[in-house]
């Protein structure tokens, strides 16, 4: 028999096929767990029709339609929950049974992985999007803001990501499993009941003045502004970004592998 004319070539695959592969893994895993599943669609979902209907029935006063006012608020905490929440809960577990330090000894560098984490959480965000995006638009949403508001708040969603993510890092690595899994429930229902995010900072009296400085609420007025009426608020990308350098400096120190 002639042997075949083959060479051996060892050595791991080229950095990006790395990264893509490791980020279309992490987001099928996300989408198949249930409770993230819940996190990322379901909750934002729900958020968006009963706080339509809510403020029909019962006269909530805003300057624009009630569903032009909370879809980017609802938005908003779909950035929220998958890019703090759903992360922070994966990697605290991934963490306790050591799927970490196994990645760590492959081929995939840490940073790869980090990178990886970062395209799945934008490829389930963008999931995300169209499917809220089309139940308000069967609610009647119309967004103002044109091209340019579009743009502003892909550019807030990109900055609270960037923010929520190295705090969702912090978090996990800070904490036992279980304890992140509480933290970041806990969490989520706080800032999303009074945060800033869903609704409006006036919607809270005098303590509006004080959420302008959460993430949360920095990054729901951006979107807001942005899809309202094609305004921005320089005060909140400001805060969005001190918290992503802030929070990716905590992250950076306290973040352990195992």
């Amino acid at each position: 028999m002639t042997p075949l004319p083959l060479t051996p070539a060892p050595g791991s695959a080229p950095f990006a096929r790395q990264v893509l592969a490791q980020a279309s893994l992490e987001a099928r895993l996300l989408l198949r767990n249930g409770e993230q599943l819940l996190l990322a669609v379901v909750i934002p979902v729900l958020a968006l029709v009963g706080g339509v209907l809510a403020a029909e029935r019962v006269g909530l006063d805003f300057d624009a339609t009630a569903v032009d006012v909370l879809t980017p608020g609802v938005l908003a905490l779909a950035v929220m929950s998958t890019s703090f929440t759903s992360l922070a809960i994966a990697t605290g577990f991934e963490r306790r049974y050591g799927l970490l330090k196994r990645l760590g000894a492959s081929p995939l560098p840490r940073l790869g992985l980090l990178f990886g984490k970062v395209l799945a959480l934008l490829g389930v965000q963008v999931l995300q999007g169209i499917v809220i995006c089309t139940v308000a638009v069967l609610l009647g949403w119309n967004p103002g803001g044109g091209v340019a508001g579009i743009l502003l708040a892909l550019a807030g969603a990109l900055l609270g990501t960037l923010a929520f993510a190295a705090l969702g890092l912090a978090l996990a690595g800070a904490l036992r499993a279980e304890a992140t899994l509480a933290a970041a429930n806990l969490v989520y229902l706080l800032l999303m009941m009074g945060g800033g995010i869903v609704l409006p900072r006036s919607s809270y009296g005098a303590a509006g003045d004080y959420l302008a400085f959460l993430p949360s609420a920095a990054l729901g007025d951006v979107m807001r502004d942005g899809l309202i009426d094609g305004t921005t608020s320089a005060t909140a990308f400001v805060v969005l970004t001190t918290w992503a350098v802030l929070a990716a400096a905590l992250a950076s120190r306290s973040f352990t592998w195992e």
